[in-house]
């Protein structure tokens, strides 16, 4: 079946998308976050929102750029990596371990998230300040790769305010 204009129906909110476990079900994207100590955004990812949180780690970490540093060659790895709950997993544990990066993830059960907080609220700022994207809010494109590049001008945008002071 075609419209008028000749083109098939598409899917109707665009692929990555998934129903909201917080909002009644709608369906909605998630916007992954890897910041440094300033709130910079170093890694963003985008998912369904019915995705896990730790299952979009280890592409976070991989996308990383290699970080030019003043002396000795460039980093590609963070030297340490704050999580809350939702990436205490053993496998995440193991992984991150393997590549040399030291983890202070919370774990269920055993501690709280109040100690994460002066770590935690950096990533917050950093996500409030997308959030204050109209286009990021709420999101128009049904094709990811769109989303995904204004999410990417926007962190672009936030670098260079940052930067500029």
């Amino acid at each position: 079946m075609r419209d008028r204009l000749g083109q098939r129906p598409g899917p109707q909110r665009g692929h990555l998308t998934g129903p909201n476990p917080t909002d009644r079900g709608k369906k909605g994207s998630k916007i992954h976050l890897i910041v440094d100590r300033q709130g910079l955004p170093l890694s963003i990812g985008i998912s369904a929102a019915n995705l896990h949180d730790s299952q979009a780690l280890i592409p976070l970490v991989r996308g990383i750029p290699p970080i030019r540093s003043r002396r000795g060659p460039r980093r590609r790895r963070p030297g340490k990596l704050h999580g809350d709950k939702g990436y205490d997993y053993r496998h995440l544990r193991r992984w991150l371990a393997s590549r040399g990066i030291r983890h202070r993830l919370a774990r269920k059960g055993i501690e709280s998230s109040r100690h994460l907080g002066r770590h935690r609220w950096v990533v917050e700022r950093t996500v409030s300040w997308l959030s204050g994207c109209r286009r990021l809010h709420r999101r128009y494109e049904r094709k990811p790769e769109h989303f995904l590049a204004f999410t990417a001008i926007a962190a672009t945008l936030i670098c260079h305010r940052r930067l500029a002071k």
